[in-house]
């Protein structure tokens, strides 16, 4: 999945599938997380949010969906 590149002090990178829900997030660390079912709403909000981060935190780690690390 491609990424886009975000200002961000806890993510690096960003991709979305709108067809199958899954949301990519590399973060800081190197590390690079698929998160299933995400709803496109969900990924527009968090797209616009103040704070990325915080967002990404609550709504999306926070938030229930299931999740793979992407080796």
């Amino acid at each position: 999945m491609k990424r886009i590149s975000v200002i961000s002090s806890a993510i690096n990178s960003i991709g979305y599938d709108a067809e199958t829900g899954i949301l990519e997030i590399e973060f800081a660390g190197g590390n690079a997380y698929q998160y299933y079912d995400v709803p496109h709403h969900v990924y527009d909000e968090m797209m616009h949010a103040e704070s990325l981060g915080a967002y990404v935190n609550e709504a999306i780690v926070r938030g229930g969906y299931a999740y793979q690390e992407k080796s």
